[in-house]
């Protein structure tokens, strides 16, 4: 799949969700993002597309083999620069908006050097 920001936040919403309810629905993101129905349906059908994701008859929203480990990537990535920037003395609150937006454009090799002194690796 493309890379494309909102598909990430999507994968990463489902993700979060995963872990804390038991059946995820296209309503549950929807609520969670506070997007509208038929946007989330739209990108749920991206992500079908992309073999990312699996939707049961019942609605229930699994992940591929492929789109776990994407996701996983993309929270792993949100989590890790979350921690730098709180590291470095940003407040928590704009460290999760900043981490969310810098998750999906910085370069694999910035984030394994962040990651190491976020972690205390350097």
């Amino acid at each position: 799949m493309k890379k494309l920001e909102s598909g990430e936040m999507y994968l990463e919403s489902i993700f979060v969700l995963k872990n804390s309810i038991k059946k995820v629905h296209a309503t549950d993101v929807a609520n969670f993002l506070q997007y509208s129905k038929p946007s989330v349906s739209r990108a749920l059908g991206i992500l079908r597309d992309s073999n990312l994701i699996v939707v049961g008859k019942d609605g229930a929203i699994d992940f591929t083999d492929e789109g776990l480990q994407y996701a996983n990537s993309i929270y792993e990535k949100h989590k890790v620069l979350t921690r730098f920037l709180c590291k470095m003395g940003v407040s928590e609150s704009v460290a999760e908006k900043d981490a969310c937006r810098m998750e999906h454009v910085i370069s694999e090799e910035t984030f394994l050097k962040i990651k190491q002194i976020a972690e205390g690796d350097n």
